[in-house]
């Protein structure tokens, strides 16, 4: 008996080196997968999508271009930009006309869990790829549940129109200005993939089992939905309205400060510089003008909030996150708070999709192993 526990407790301090070393707490630095759509280098603050820097693709890449390369990418097999912006416009219509199955799941519940009800609801289409069928619904079912939380009927479709220029169409009932679609593109580029995060990761996992896309896409949903992963934008929002003027940033982030509060739209898992996405959708904000909150005002909270946080946590590199500018953007195009997350997921299912074809085409059951740290039977 001795020699037993003797042995035992040998393996339990073997077992926390393990993790210690080898299988970190948050799977942190463990590749989970082999990928080819989308790569982090977080001490250079660098996000490369389908081959090419967010920086480069954002503004001059639209969202339709881009879900055709991450679907060639995964698939392996081409898929040309014409014809994914044309069978997306047919997506987004015929989502439309699936409405009434759809929005019954999600009555009484907040958009953000009607959303999740609604696209559990989703399933194919016949001659539609299961990814058209997802990306093309995603935006429809977000825009309709806004307004019907506004008391006010869904507005359908143009497929004719860019995804971004109709989902502001679907939302407000007309058509929105170029400038207004350019910054709504520009966003769902940005945010259309970004390797293995908690809701992709998620999403992969099940796509592993051989579960279909639809599942796999409600799956990384419900993983966005978590505070610690898409939560952020929001509370952005808050924190720019409580400070409201240039004459309480410093005070205002120097008490936050001392309350140990996290200063939202600072800091990030994986960059340990500035996250590329930010200056990215700073520039989106520029195409808005004056339709945002005052530009000038975030700026100089952002330039405080950076400096303070330098000062007050030397040891780790907080800097500026994509909420920080996605919030302001979001607002600025009269995109209510509560359908920041479905608008979110409306350009990350672009990611999702293709990761989940990419895991597919893998055809290996992702299983990692576990640390156990429990007590063992005499």
């Amino acid at each position: 008996m001795k020699s037993r526990t003797i042995l035992f407790a040998v393996q339990k301090r073997m077992l926390k080196m393990t993790i210690r070393t080898k299988s970190p707490i948050g799977l942190d630095g463990v590749a989970a997968a082999e990928t080819a759509l989308s790569h982090i280098d977080g001490e250079r603050g660098e996000l490369v999508i389908a081959g090419q820097r967010v920086d480069d693709l954002a503004l001059k890449t639209s969202f339709e271009d881009l879900t055709a390369r991450l679907w060639s990418v995964a698939s392996g097999k081409p898929v040309e930009a014409d014809a994914a912006r044309a069978t997306l416009g047919k997506a987004r219509e015929a989502a439309f006309a699936r409405l009434p199955a759809l929005l019954p799941a999600a009555e009484g519940l907040p958009v953000i869990a009607g959303f999740r009800a609604a696209v559990a609801g989703l399933k194919p289409i016949a001659g539609m790829a299961d990814e058209a069928v997802l990306v093309g619904a995603m935006p429809v079912i977000a825009a309709a549940l806004v307004r019907g939380a506004q008391g006010k009927a869904p507005v359908a479709p143009s497929a004719g129109l860019g995804h971004a220029a109709d989902t502001l169409k679907m939302i407000r009932g007309k058509e929105a200005e170029r400038e207004e679609a350019a910054a709504l593109d520009a966003y769902l580029v940005t945010v259309s993939d970004h390797g293995m995060n908690a809701s992709t990761f998620a999403g992969r996992v099940v796509a592993s089992t051989k579960a279909d896309l639809f599942m796999s896409v409600t799956a990384a949903y419900c993983a966005l939905t978590g505070p610690l992963h898409g939560g952020a934008p929001e509370p952005v929002l808050e924190m720019l309205d409580a400070i409201a003027t240039r004459e309480r940033i410093e005070p205002w982030i120097d008490a936050a400060l001392a309350r140990g509060e996290r200063l939202m739209g600072f800091g990030h898992r994986v960059y340990r510089v500035r996250d590329p996405r930010a200056d990215v959708l700073k520039r989106a904000v520029g195409l808005l003008g004056g339709r945002t909150k005052d530009l000038g005002l975030a700026a100089e909270v952002e330039a405080y909030a950076r400096q303070a946080l330098a000062k007050a946590k030397p040891n780790r590199k907080l800097d500026t996150n994509v909420e920080f500018y996605t919030a302001i953007l979001l607002d600025g195009l009269a995109i209510p708070r509560q359908a920041f997350t479905p608008i979110f997921a409306a350009g990350r299912t672009a990611g999702w999709t293709a990761h989940a074809i990419e895991q597919q085409r893998i055809g290996r059951l992702l299983r990692p192993a576990s640390a156990y740290v429990g007590t063992m039977p005499d």
